[in-house]
């Protein structure tokens, strides 16, 4: 397309100028709260690259274009050179200085590996965001455990690699989404960690019916069940009912459920609700051994073998 052409199309308001040579189309339209908030994150994440042609995508938004989830809605662009060169940054383009070696490529642009983006990103991010991050790129296997050692490694001497220094064994592979991490980080600042992550609940002839988020042993054996549900994922007529008919396979005598929104989750309203039921009910902690799941129609728990 020629210049004018361009031009007259921002001018016409059918694009937006985001950056000095980088135009947004606003082909793709979200549908949901969720999809919109991923565009974002994935629109700022292709901005660095698109901007600064052979960078590649460092840090928060290389982890975004991976498929990492958690990232904060807002963040600035970040990119590298991939040879040394000089490069010129803006108030929406960071350029690091550091050299990306060895960059992957994914839809077409280029990021830089899993590993070294960790170790970037985590020094700048909160505590929640961070956890959160390293929780689904472990839990997709984009990293294993000595992925996760050597991104702490690289992290050392950063800006914020002392404050989030901890952050790193505070994770768990388990979760299955950013609001589940939330959810068990705040319950542990509220003194109530849960005993089991991604517990299995069990009917008495051994098939499984649920699999739950969060779970406490309670003193008479029962057991508390807790789901963290996310906006999109559980707000469609479909989804609602798919969710009361799972929580009456799980609602018996020997459970109690509870849910909460991922919001609950990450301001501590969840953990703090949590922490007054278990105080009151006497809990102490109960690490679920491996190999045991929760039997809706017997008290306490059972091992998988068990039939």
């Amino acid at each position: 397309m020629t210049r004018r052409q361009v031009d007259g199309r921002v001018r016409r308001k059918e694009w937006e100028r985001v950056a000095r040579g980088v135009c947004d189309a606003g082909v793709v339209r979200p549908g949901t709260v969720g999809e919109g908030f991923d565009l974002a994150r994935r629109r700022t994440a292709c901005l660095g690259p698109l901007r600064h042609p052979g960078t590649a995508a460092v840090s928060v938004g290389a982890l975004v274009l991976h498929g990492v989830h958690g990232a904060p809605t807002r963040f600035v662009a970040e990119v590298a050179a991939v040879k040394a060169a000089p490069r010129r940054g803006d108030e929406r383009v960071r350029v690091r200085r550091v050299l990306v070696p060895s960059p992957e490529e994914v839809d077409g642009i280029l990021v830089a590996p899993v590993v070294d983006s960790l170790a970037l990103a985590v020094p700048a991010l909160t505590r929640l965001e961070a956890v959160a991050m390293i929780d689904s790129a472990r839990h997709q296997g984009l990293v294993d455990d000595a992925g996760v050692r050597r991104a702490r490694t690289l992290a050392t001497g950063r800006r914020g690699a002392r404050r989030s220094h901890a952050w790193w064994a505070l994770s768990d592979a388990r979760a299955e989404s950013p609001a589940e991490s939330w959810a068990r980080i705040t319950c542990g600042d509220a003194g109530v960690p849960p005993d089991a992550v991604q517990l299995r609940v069990v009917r008495a002839d051994g098939r499984v019916v649920a699999r739950v988020d969060l779970a406490w042993i309670l003193p008479d054996g029962g057991v508390l069940l807790t789901e963290i549900d996310g906006r999109d994922v559980h707000s469609t007529p479909g989804a609602l009912l798919a969710d009361r008919r799972r929580q009456n396979r799980i609602d018996a005598r020997c459970t109690v459920v509870r849910r909460f929104t991922g919001a609950e989750a990450r301001d501590g309203t969840a953990a703090r609700e949590l922490a007054r039921e278990l105080d009151g009910a006497g809990w102490v902690p109960t690490p679920v051994p491996p190999g045991h799941s929760s039997c809706i129609e017997r008290a306490g728990l059972v091992p998988d073998s068990w039939r």
